[in-house]
């Protein structure tokens, strides 16, 4: 099976699974086109197309017609999924489990399918293609009710946003960021020769955009005299880059140095006689010179530039400086509730992972406990 992206004009227009014939599985077609339709990202809609691929595999492996996919069958899809070999290389260390033929998928991957097949699952009952209920069954998740660090509704036991769980699900680590060091960082710094890598580099860090929100920013987004970024929501990018938040969000950047190598690179190496909105553009004179940098493009670079530094890892990657930028904000005081708005973190339980890495009472009651030790 393979999933098949067509684009017009450089858009996403639609995503399909085929199986090993070409022919199109219509029910998962219907689905991801619903996803698209209703204002999804063509990334969401080509990740749940490649974990719908790993159900309908195993499903024309056990023979099982999907409409039969019951509990029971479920159960039986986790396990075969725990066993599935994963072909593409490791992102992160440590979260892949190694077997006899390779690599397997890591826990994470095996969460997102069955997340993807519950999505599935709930479209087909909505209109009327799956006749029983859901197998991937949710029970209120009391424990995770009682974790004193969780964010609370303000209502209360009233409140609809209740902690749930899937009954068929795999246990996550709870993963801290990863943020460079601070001598990584000034190397990074020091390395960069080209303007536009170093504005895109300050903005992450500086600013803590994420990756694609840099790529999708047009020239219209920066105010150099309120020295602000606006981050807007935007779909058009030819190359898929996309900001994941559904609201736009005004990002102050007070370090001089970081719009000052936008205004750089914006004068003196981005070519002037594209008419694309875009900020950050190809140069040369290649056959995509004055094109947006795509995703991947910004990856290599960042990527060959650690190389070149010789501290590359797995968990070293453009969102790694989101990361360090959150982090750094954390330690020298920055509210929950600000740092939450500044990044743009749609529950707070998302910007409660930085809190992790440095916790202020956790550390002085460490030293004060040092100190009584002395």
């Amino acid at each position: 099976m393979r999933v098949v992206t067509t684009k017009s004009s450089g858009v996403v227009s639609s995503i399909e699974l085929c199986d090993r014939t070409g022919a199109a599985v219509a029910p998962v077609c219907r689905f991801l086109q619903h996803i698209l339709d209703s204002g999804g990202s063509p990334n969401t809609a080509s990740a749940y197309g490649f974990d719908l691929k790993n159900l309908f595999e195993f499903l024309d492996e056990t023979a099982t017609d999907w409409q039969d996919f019951r509990p029971a069958v479920a159960v039986s899809f986790l396990s075969w999924l725990r066993k599935r070999p994963s072909r593409r290389p490791a992102q992160r260390l440590g979260l892949a489990v190694a077997g006899q033929d390779g690599r397997r998928l890591a826990p994470t991957s095996a969460a997102r399918v069955l997340a993807a097949v519950s999505s599935f699952c709930e479209w087909a009952i909505v209109v009327e293609l799956f006749e029983a209920e859901n197998p991937m069954r949710r029970q209120p998740d009391l424990a995770l009710a009682r974790v004193t660090e969780r964010h609370r509704p303000f209502t209360g036991g009233a409140s609809r946003q209740q902690p749930v769980r899937r009954q068929i699900r795999v246990k996550l680590p709870l993963r801290l960021p990863r943020p460079l060091a601070e001598s990584e960082v000034e190397a990074l710094l020091e390395s960069m020769t080209c303007l536009r890598d170093l504005a895109m580099v300050l903005l992450m860090l500086d600013g803590g955009l994420r990756p694609g929100e840099v790529l999708s920013l047009h020239l219209k987004d920066i105010s150099y005299g309120r020295r602000r970024v606006t981050v807007s929501k935007r779909d058009d990018h030819p190359r898929g880059a996309r900001g994941k938040s559904r609201q736009e969000r005004v990002v102050d950047v007070l370090e001089p140095r970081t719009l000052d190598a936008v205004n750089r690179y914006v004068l003196r190496e981005r070519p002037s006689q594209s008419p694309s909105p875009f900020i950050f553009l190809v140069g040369g004179h290649g056959a995509r010179a004055c094109e947006p940098l795509s995703y991947s493009a910004l990856v290599r670079m960042f990527a060959r530039r650690l190389d070149s530094l010789g501290f590359r890892g797995p968990e070293k990657t453009p969102h790694a400086l989101r990361h360090t930028h959150a982090s750094l904000m954390w330690e020298a005081g920055m509210r929950e509730l600000a740092l939450q708005r500044r990044l743009g973190h749609a529950s707070p339980e998302s910007t409660r992972i930085y809190t992790r890495v440095s916790d202020a009472q956790v550390r002085d009651e460490y030293r004060n406990a040092l100190g009584a030790l002395q």
